[in-house]
């Protein structure tokens, strides 16, 4: 390892963007900036980012960590990203048709009933791992190109947010996307490892105008000199932000899995270089391609809300004044006391994709406190994620080794004790949350050989805090049963 020299992680999330340096053998030694940029609803249902502003913000803090780092200490850059999000852009002018449609966007809900409707979800299940739903970019591009009369000529680029950022970082020189952000549009054949003709053609989508796709951890290009300081730097390593964080959390083995609890939770088991077969409940990307082509496939589990339930505690329910008291409110007491909460406030996400499911509290009674409620929130997420897990692992026939977790939830002990005995595996919070950027990190450094080896990429991941589960499951299945019924009771609700 060279401990002299570092890799600025640019992690390009939802409503901001942070440019972090790494330092191999350092973990502790970090510099970053951060800029937000403005979230846009011009309807109900629409979400839609500037894409120039996003660009402004990755180079801004790109600049800021180069500059306090000093440039010949960057030995390269790795790019992380809110994946689905989509744009269409000029080549010869680098503007931006219009705004780009975010990951959150549900405008095109009604195009995707209509395939489904015309019997397409089995093509585009088995060509690329997904479900027929507005989440990902095929319908999306679709819509773009349509009503944005966006003229199809030589001069057409479309792409991902990584993309965007890769043309702009190398003044237009490279159009280039990894397999992970790839597949996520529904638009690339996850066993070909290519861009899927048929899917193209049926969402309308000029294949050349998209990205060329290549390994996650290999050299995409040169940063231009036109960025000063910035400049002259290889991009080695880019992935969706999930991918990321599975690759960050040292994930590079079968069996190995994360959960990021957020907002919503994120859970990506590594089931190996082989591509599965459609799942259902779960989706399946590509985790990542390495420079030699060695590629790892991951089932992917989406519950959309973990976090968003104590925000709905503290400012709907106001139980708590800040989401920090949940831990010690719950904790209070011994249990819910029969108390199940199911956060469906949009639905069901994975293994249920339920859209028309509702939030559901059961099992109230005259006794029934705050401190149930803050415990029945808390207990959900581990529920849910349990759920996810037993899915996967029924599917893919890869029994977990043990969960990594990380995101804002994860620093609550006693949700995590309750998360591993409730998936009889060992949980495991690392000392470094922001693993997106540490993924992004990574994969570029590997391809640069600021790290040997994957096995040295392990032995930089630290661990904080070990939660072993109770040897005895009896009482975990008793209350797990119980949720079991408290979603039945959910589901279906807004039909």
């Amino acid at each position: 390892m060279d401990g002299g020299r570092c890799v600025v992680a640019i992690d390009a999330g939802t409503t901001g963007v942070r440019s972090r340096a790494i330092f191999p053998g350092d973990p502790v030694a970090t510099i970053s900036a951060y800029r937000e940029f403005t979230q846009h609803y011009p309807q109900p249902g629409w979400v839609e980012h500037d894409a120039t502003e996003i660009w402004e913000a990755a180079l801004g803090t790109l600049l800021e960590v180069v500059q306090s780092v000093g440039a010949e200490r960057v030995a390269t850059i790795g790019i992380t990203n809110q994946r689905e999000t989509v744009l269409a852009w000029d080549r010869t002018t680098g503007v931006p048709y219009g705004t780009a449609i975010v990951w959150q966007d549900r405008r095109t809900a009604d195009r995707c009933a209509e395939l489904i409707a015309a019997g397409e979800l089995a093509r585009v299940r088995q060509i690329t791992g997904l479900v027929l739903d507005p989440y990902f970019s095929a319908s999306k591009i679709e819509w773009l190109l349509r009503e944005r009369a966006v003229p199809v000529t030589d001069a057409l680029a479309i792409g991902t947010i990584d993309s965007w950022l890769i043309w702009n970082l190398t003044a237009g020189e490279v159009h280039a996307t990894d397999p992970s952000n790839a597949s996520r549009t529904m638009l690339f054949d996850i066993t070909e490892l290519a861009w899927s003709s048929e899917l193209c053609e049926l969402f309308g989508v000029p294949v050349t105008a998209l990205a060329s796709v290549q390994p996650s951890s290999g050299r995409f290009g040169i940063t231009s000199t036109r960025w000063g300081a910035a400049g002259g730097i290889p991009i080695s390593g880019v992935a969706g932000d999930q991918q990321a964080a599975l690759f960050g959390q040292a994930c590079t083995r079968p069996g190995m899995a994360k959960n990021t609890y957020g907002t919503g939770s994120f859970v990506l088991l590594n089931v190996g270089p082989t591509c599965p077969p459609p799942t259902d409940g779960m989706l399946t990307s590509v985790a990542w391609m390495l420079d030699d082509g060695t590629v790892a496939y991951a089932l992917e589990a989406s519950i959309f809300v973990t976090g968003a339930a104590v925000q709905w505690l503290r400012d709907e329910l106001r139980i708590i004044d800040d989401a920090a008291d949940t831990e010690a409110l719950a904790a209070s007491v011994p249990d819910a006391g029969g108390v199940c909460i199911v956060p469906a406030f949009t639905g069901l996400g994975s293994p249920w994709w339920d859209p028309h499911a509702r939030g559901t509290i059961i099992g109230i009674t005259r006794g029934t406190s705050r401190a149930h409620l803050a415990r029945a929130v808390v207990e959900s997420m581990a529920f849910q994620t349990r759920d996810a897990v037993d899915a996967m692992v029924t599917a893919g026939g890869t029994p977990i080794a043990d969960l990594r977790v990380d995101g804002g939830a994860s620093a609550m002990d006693a949700m995590l004790q309750f998360q591993a005995d409730q998936l009889g595996v060992t949980v495991r919070r690392p000392r470094d949350q922001e693993t997106t950027a540490l993924g992004a990190a990574y994969l570029a450094g590997l391809a640069e050989g600021l790290w040997p080896s994957l096995d040295a990429l392990a032995e930089e991941w630290a661990l904080d805090a070990v939660f072993e589960p109770e040897p005895d499951r009896t009482a975990a299945d008793a209350a797990h049963a119980g949720w079991l019924r408290a979603v039945e009771r959910s589901r279906a609700w807004s039909v």
